[in-house]
């Protein structure tokens, strides 16, 4: 027998998957905030500024507290564990399953008339600047919750790990939600800004009739991430409810103000953050300074981190774009846009600038990521680029994601 006898044709139900004309997909997104895995059902025809998407079903389902302590522990160098993050590869991808099957359940729809899923995976360390490795340097980026588990626990053919495609090309492999941005968001005449407000906050700056190299997205810096923690050391719950604490505190401006001059926030895009930055070591260097200054109330301290928050993205959008695209209008998502006190500091930031949310636009400001991850896996069998090399850095566009499939 010769090798080309060896090579077998792609069955005829995975060649009729690049051939629909539309696709119902499942996008699935677990970020730094650790809370848990978010899922989205949805419809997509078309390609491009002519996706048409149709969002028909979504479930939230939180980490247990034991995974989430997991989590937590191997996204630090000084405490991850070789072994353990082996063991949550294969975990996650059994959650990850389960999420997809929840979220099936909601919609009325059997696991088989799902064509696809897009799974962005956890991220447990991300280094975007080239660091010294074995005689070279180089960018990395490690997502787990293994795609090719996944296919195969559900039968339904997955696409993972968006991220390394664009690092290869000397891009730093984030943000990625830019490219959902601009095919859903993009308006003739009003040049928007799109915040997303998870564990860490991203903008993406959206000029009137943008073509994808008009697109400008970068990390600002902390999102909900660093009040979170805050609440969890100080009250013992994982997040600010509504931002009731932060509301019961005063803003301390000197810290604020100290705080604005992290080495982050004055570096230009493009750029990508994540907890290996703004993490446990932040955290303690923020309540140390806070100490020093003589706030200890932790109502101010949270205050003043929620303020963090919504004047790093006003510095960033002062700084770094409104010269060139002022804002018609900033559209908000993500968690944050629940906390009514970031909220409302960043309608009094951006003010004459009317703030709203995704849900002003048709979208569920939850569902967005997930709706995001959707659409990319669509996009790889479309054959259609979805990194944007002038928010990443990379060299040229190229296609996102590894596809697998099951048996």
């Amino acid at each position: 027998m010769n090798a080309g006898s060896m090579v077998q044709p792609l069955p005829r139900c995975w060649q009729r998957l690049w051939l629909r004309p539309g696709r119902y997909v499942v996008g699935l997104m677990s970020g730094t905030s650790l809370d848990g895995i978010d899922a989205a059902l949805v419809y997509l025809e078309g390609s491009g500024r002519r996706l048409q998407l149709s969002l028909e079903a979504f479930v939230h389902r939180p980490f247990p507290e034991e995974l989430r302590r997991a989590l937590l522990h191997n996204s630090a160098p000084e405490t991850s564990s070789v072994r353990e993050l082996a063991l949550l590869n294969a975990r996650l991808a059994q959650l990850y399953a389960e999420a997809v099957e929840a979220v099936l359940d909601q919609a009325g729809r059997p696991l088989n008339t799902l064509d696809l899923v897009g799974m962005h995976g956890q991220t447990v360390h991300h280094i975007p600047e080239a660091a010294p490795c074995a005689g070279a340097s180089v960018t990395a980026t490690l997502q787990i919750g293994d795609p090719s588990v996944l296919a195969n626990l559900l039968g339904v053919p997955v696409v993972g790990d968006f991220r390394q495609a664009d690092m290869a090309l000397g891009g730093q492999g984030a943000p990625l939600v830019p490219y959902f941005d601009y095919v859903y968001f993009t308006h003739p005449t009003e040049t928007r800004g799109l915040l997303n407000l998870g564990g860490i906050a991203n903008l993406t700056v959206l000029p009137a009739n943008a073509a994808p190299e008009h697109v400008c997205a970068f990390d600002t810096g902390p999102g909900n991430m660093l009040v979170d923690a805050l609440a969890q050391q100080h009250f013992g719950v994982p997040y600010d409810p509504d931002g009731n604490y932060a509301a019961r505190g005063r803003i301390n401006e000197h810290l604020l103000a100290e705080l604005l001059y992290d080495p982050y926030f004055l570096k230009p895009p493009p750029k990508s953050t994540g907890r290996e930055y703004f993490g446990a070591a932040f955290l303690a260097a923020f309540l140390e300074k806070a100490r020093a200054l003589g706030v200890t109330d932790p109502y101010d301290q949270i205050a003043t981190l929620t303020a963090l928050t919504a004047a790093s993205v006003y510095q960033a959008y002062a700084r770094y774009v409104r010269t060139h695209h002022p804002f018609d209008v900033l559209i908000v998502s993500g968690g944050g846009v629940h906390n009514r006190t970031l909220m409302a500091l960043l309608a009094r930031y951006f003010s004459p600038i009317p703030v709203r949310t995704v849900a002003d636009y048709g979208l569920d400001p939850d569902a967005k990521e997930a709706c995001c991850f959707a659409v990319l896996a669509h996009e790889l069998l479309n054959g259609v680029p979805t990194n944007l090399p002038h928010v990443t850095g990379a060299r040229r566009a190229t296609l996102l994601g590894k596809l697998c499939l099951p048996a």
